[in-house]
């Protein structure tokens, strides 16, 4: 089994910044790829960024610029740092790891910004 716990979401004013984190533990295999994704009320969970096993990322287009995704391999945690924010971006942020074909997600944290 492998196990995901976000951290370092909370309340911030726009244009602020936060910095989540989301640590690995369990039967943890080299090749796979890590994302976040975000949830907002109402709304269907959306892609934020993936990073594989080699660092490479990818973004959701409208928020390229603004939000930077990060891994640490020696430490099993996945970062995503979120910089000049906006109301918009309130939303529970998942984790999501993506190894030997299967998923795994972990409990989310919430991010409110406010205006």
């Amino acid at each position: 089994q492998v196990q995901l716990v976000e951290s370092g979401g909370g309340l911030v004013q726009a244009g602020g910044s936060l910095r989540l984190s989301c640590a690995v533990s369990g039967r943890i295999f080299s090749i796979n790829v890590m994302g976040w994704y975000r949830q907002a009320p109402g709304k269907q969970r959306e892609l934020v960024a993936t990073i594989g096993n080699t660092g490479i990322p990818t973004y959701a287009a409208s928020l390229k610029g603004r939000f930077t995704i990060s891994r640490d391999n020696a430490k099993n945690t996945i970062y995503l740092q979120m910089n000049s924010l906006k109301p918009e971006d309130t939303a529970v942020y998942y984790c999501k790891r993506v190894q030997e074909g299967y998923e795994y997600w972990g409990q989310g944290t919430q991010v409110t910004v406010s205006s």
